[in-house]
């Protein structure tokens, strides 16, 4: 991102967001509540859990399966679809918190990542054992209970709601897979990369949620079509803007150190073409992706790399041209006009995001 100022969120993306913030805030107190009484030590789970979902995130996938559910003639209102999006920042907090143990981040949105926070707190106090190990074991018991919660907020789903509510799950955590496998070979192809994109991220963040709030509103068979040829575009679009937010982003906005995806070894788009494309001292400096004691200077010569080969330029270009297809594909939705103008709406944020 070249844009110094940050781009504004729109008003399809922050009306969704109220009512589903109230209602996980609703549950997560109800649930923390109900198991202090009968447990103190229960408290720092939870709260760390309501901390997580309610203090952060964008909530572009209630947001998609709200404006597909009312286009499709659901009441914005409808306690369904408020549930339904309290779902997906659950079920977002549990692929985040998992995801941030399997790559070993230190921070998330600014703060320490939930494996890290209790770790600290286990060293803190001297208690028996290994930190890093009763940390990730917490994260991932917290991970696992946001899941549940989604499970149950969705347990009285239309049926064909709910089976696209299990094939997203099924979806991300083979996309987690491609790119954990990805990652530790560091070997990535540009059909490999833009399958990872397409699995873990752009089908569980638009696609899918598009699908499921059609569902809800009992226009799933008439809608699916139209809706896919929206959604998978724009759902790699998003990924794509994820990949250079995450070698480019300002951490200020992004909340993660700068670089922490190429100390991963992120299997992205970008890297396969910088790598299609450079010169053998290029490719020198390229090899250094993936190592975990990346310097800054490191990071920054691997950021010209992927200016000098047009690597950055050509993501750009695909998130522009994948933005524009998005939106044209909307001519044949057979949804209400408020809907289609936030979907709209929505498709020029995801490829213009900051953060």
């Amino acid at each position: 991102m070249t844009s110094t100022s940050p781009v504004a969120i729109p008003a399809a993306l922050s009306a969704v967001a109220a009512p589903v913030e109230a209602r996980l805030r609703s549950i997560l107190e109800s649930e923390s509540a109900r198991w202090v009484a009968i447990d103190s030590d229960l408290a720092a789970p939870l709260e760390v859990l309501t901390g997580f979902v309610v203090n952060g995130g964008k909530r572009l996938r209630p947001a998609f399966c709200h404006w597909a559910f009312v286009g499709a003639g659901g009441a914005a209102n409808d306690p369904s679809i408020i549930d339904t999006g309290a779902a997906f920042e659950l079920l977002h907090a549990f692929a985040l918190v998992h995801d941030d143990v399997m790559d070993g981040s230190s921070t998330r949105r600014g703060e320490p990542t939930v494996h890290v926070a209790f770790d600290t707190e286990h060293a803190s106090h001297q208690w028996n054992g290994e930190s890093r190990r009763f940390g990730e074991g917490v994260a991932i018991l917290i991970g696992d209970l946001a899941e549940v919660y989604a499970d149950r907020l969705m347990s009285n789903a239309p049926r064909a709601a709910f089976e696209i509510w299990n094939e997203l799950k099924i979806e991300l955590n083979i996309g987690q897979f491609l790119d954990v496998l990805g990652a530790a070979r560091g070997d990535v192809d540009l059909a490999t990369a833009r399958r990872i994109v397409r699995y873990k991220s752009g089908k569980y963040t638009i696609e899918r949620p598009l699908h499921v709030g059609a569902a809800l509103a009992g226009r799933l068979n008439e809608l699916e079509a139209p809706l896919s040829r929206y959604g998978e575009p724009l759902g790699e679009a998003f990924q794509l803007r994820d990949d250079i937010l995450g070698t480019f982003g300002d951490s200020a906005r992004t909340g993660k150190p700068v670089g922490d995806d190429l100390r991963e070894g992120k299997p992205t788009p970008m890297l396969a073409i910088a790598l299609a494309r450079a010169t053998p001292s290029q490719r020198s400096i390229l090899n250094r992706v993936g190592s975990i004691d990346l310097a800054l200077d490191e990071i920054l010569a691997i950021q010209s790399v992927f200016t000098e080969t047009g690597a950055l330029s050509e993501v750009e270009a695909s998130i522009t041209q994948l933005t524009a297809q998005a939106i044209s594909a909307l001519d044949d939705a057979e949804i209400t006009t408020e809907a289609l103008d936030a979907l709209r709406e929505l498709a020029v944020y995801v490829g213009a995001r900051d953060v």
